[in-house]
């Protein structure tokens, strides 16, 4: 069973705590620019194996040392709980360096 959208204005109240982070159609979306190429890769290993384990996957545009990481719940049609969910866990792994 697939998880249930959230709703426009639960949407909006979740981006609130995710500042960094904008809705673009049925996704949210963050870039980030990591230190060096490395770091950005070492970054995307760390989100990689906690998207692995939550079994919840973004996807992944490595430019350089600019990541976009771009979330949504496709089987859903849209946002949900483990969207936000997972940006969270992004912001951490990127906050922890």
């Amino acid at each position: 069973m697939s998880p249930v959208p959230l709703s426009d204005d639960d949407i909006a109240k979740a981006l609130t705590e995710l500042p960094d982070w904008s809705r673009v159609g049925d996704s949210i979306t963050r870039t980030i620019e990591a230190s060096s190429f490395l770091a950005g890769i070492e970054l995307v290993r760390r989100v990689a194996a906690a998207a692995e384990a939550a079994n919840h996957h973004p996807d992944i545009d490595i430019r350089w040392r600019r990541v976009t990481f771009t979330l949504s719940t496709h089987d859903a049609g849209g946002l949900t709980p483990l969207d936000m969910a997972l940006a969270r866990e992004i912001d951490r792994l990127r906050a922890q360096g």
